[in-house]
């Protein structure tokens, strides 16, 4: 990824996508400014116009730290989000470990743009755990994120 840890300005707004890659091995296949794209064409989508997002990517490692730490579940995951509510124009932070996400899709970079659109809709205050709210979120999703033909279409 280009220029690590930097806000990617797309265009004047007052919503801002800041872009940290923590990863031992740069993510290949897809560019920080098309993550900020999607991210942007997510909360557009969902009729947001202003506030911060923060998009991290990471090592299982540090991703199976989170997952114990605020959820109390071992192991790493693909996908966290820590919603933000909007205080003082913070929408929140979307942790993603391509690393792992690479292991449910054999086009990682796919799937990667797949769980960024995942983690913005739990920010949004999405939620998978009744059929409804999954069907409601996965439609989204594979609007957003273009999943529709990903193999097992959403996480």
């Amino acid at each position: 990824m280009d220029e690590p840890d930097a806000p990617v300005p797309l265009r004047p707004s007052s919503l801002r996508v800041l872009v940290s890659d923590r990863q031992a091995e740069p993510l290949a296949g897809v560019t920080r400014r098309a993550l900020v794209a999607l991210a942007e064409r997510t909360l557009a989508e969902e009729g947001v116009t202003s506030g911060e997002l923060s998009l991290s990517f990471v090592d299982p490692g540090e991703i199976e730290d989170l997952h114990v730490r605020f959820l109390g579940e071992p192991g790493p995951t693909d996908v966290l989000s820590f919603p933000m509510d909007g205080e003082d124009g913070l929408l929140g932070d979307v942790v993603v470990c391509p690393e792992v996400a690479g292991r449910s899709n054999p086009d990682p970079a796919s799937e990667v743009r797949l769980l960024v659109v995942h983690g913005v809709l739990h920010l949004l205050g999405y939620d998978h755990q009744e059929e409804d709210e999954r069907a409601r979120m996965w439609a989204r999703q594979e609007r957003y994120s273009g999943a529709a033909g990903l193999p097992g279409g959403a996480p």
